[in-house]
């Protein structure tokens, strides 16, 4: 049965997702387990986040269970991978008709036990046709290993140097004859920080992700938030993204939201409107008349917070996003960031996780990208909430600077 979780309206869902699933061994000593029972609760857990991501459109995706290097295991943990690998493609081929799933396995076929390449040579066989997915195992792979085979492969086709190129050398890779061979997504649990040779090529620009779980703690639910995230960012791929709504001054914009937070220092004969408009200008780059309309709906929010009256303030936030999504065409959904709002006005914007959501929500950036913004911000609301004026300002101008160093 197919996952019921979903992801939020316009997110970008990668067409390649590549995991290391690591942390099985240490998941099971941490809980006084053998280590065995590990290696089957991860296999559990890795076969629903993979059928998850098939549900989300997600096209391929690949795991690596077994390195080159994996072989000086004990025999016994050796002889029970071999059997959960048989079980995995037992699993694919359940659901290979119904999900139009292909199946291949990256790496070397000799060393790997025999019942077991023929297992994988016969599911190979048998899906090769299917085109709505991809499920690679790397299972027995090496990331030089790979690059070594195919240059042999080059070499004893007779290739010419001047002949090959890089789709040419691609394309006698494990991965030479997939709609989606490049990475978008790089998935390694259990804390470990490094990519171990996986996928070398096809990694080139990949986004990471380091998942500090286990991989048998690894869920639907811990994907979702992972590619939620992996929606918010800006891959360049070398070239230019400047968003050039966002040319605000940061300390302009900061002595602006001061004076927000302390009306009684507004000039005196302006509006609280027109004192608004001024200040939407300034931070989104708005014109004279969206910022109008942006700013009656803000004054309505900041109303309605004031009163407690948060289902009513998130209405109109939600209107106040839905016209800044329309003018600086980001892919948020008002939905979301104006529930992220709300909440962050429950907590008097004193909570770094919900702030540094909402920024990456926002501006389109990862959660590691606005950790730094958001943890200014939430000083600057501390400082605010204690009446300490000063510290305010400093703070909101060192998260504005923050802020557009990072999405400039």
């Amino acid at each position: 049965m197919q996952s019921k979780l979903t992801l939020p309206k316009d997110t970008t869902v990668p067409n390649h997702i590549a995991m290391i699933l690591d942390g099985n061994r240490r998941w099971a000593r941490s809980k006084g387990l053998l280590t065995l029972l590990g290696h089957k609760a991860g296999f559990e857990a890795g076969m629903k986040i993979a059928e998850a991501a098939r549900s989300w459109g997600v096209h391929t995706f690949t795991v690596w269970g077994f390195s080159t290097e994996n072989w000086d295991r004990s025999p016994k943990e050796i002889s029970y991978l071999m059997k959960l690998y048989k079980g995995m493609a037992r699993e694919i081929e359940k659901r290979a008709d119904k999900e139009q799933i292909r199946f291949v396995h990256l790496g070397r076929k000799d060393d790997l036990p025999v019942s077991l390449v023929k297992v994988f040579t016969d599911l190979e066989e048998k899906t090769r046709k299917y085109k709505k997915h991809v499920f690679n195992a790397a299972i027995n792979y090496g990331g030089h290993d790979e690059i070594l085979r195919a240059t042999r492969k080059i070499i004893n086709d007779g290739v010419k140097a001047e002949d090959l190129d890089k789709d040419l050398f691609a394309s006698y890779l494990d991965t030479g004859d997939q709609p989606y061979p490049y990475v978008d997504l790089f998935i390694r649990t259990s804390g470990e920080q490094r990519t171990s040779g996986f996928l070398p090529w096809q990694l080139n620009y990949a986004e990471y992700n380091w998942e500090l779980g286990h991989l048998p703690d690894m869920t639907p639910e811990k994907l979702r938030d992972i590619v939620i995230d992996y929606s918010r960012r800006r891959r360049r791929f070398g070239g230019n993204d400047a968003m050039e709504h966002f040319t605000f001054n940061p300390h302009l914009v900061a002595n602006l939201e001061l004076k927000w937070w302390r009306l009684g220092n507004i000039p005196q004969g302006v509006t609280l409107l027109e004192y608004s408009i001024k200040h939407l200008k300034e931070q989104f780059g708005l014109s004279k008349e969206l910022a109008g309309k942006a700013a009656k709906y803000s004054i309505e929010a900041i109303a309605y917070q004031d009163k407690n009256k948060f289902e009513k303030a998130r209405v109109s936030l939600k209107k106040f996003y839905k016209l800044i999504k329309s003018e600086l065409k980001l892919a948020f959904e008002p939905e979301i960031v104006a529930s992220l709002a709300v909440e962050l006005s429950k907590s008097k914007g004193e909570s770094e996780e919900l702030t540094k959501e909402h920024t990456a929500e926002v501006y389109r950036i990862s959660l590691f990208q606005a950790a730094k913004a958001a943890h200014l911000r939430v000083l600057a609301n501390i400082a605010k909430n204690r009446g300490e004026w000063n510290k305010a300002e400093d703070y909101l101008e060192k998260y504005y600077s923050a802020l557009k160093e990072r999405i400039a």
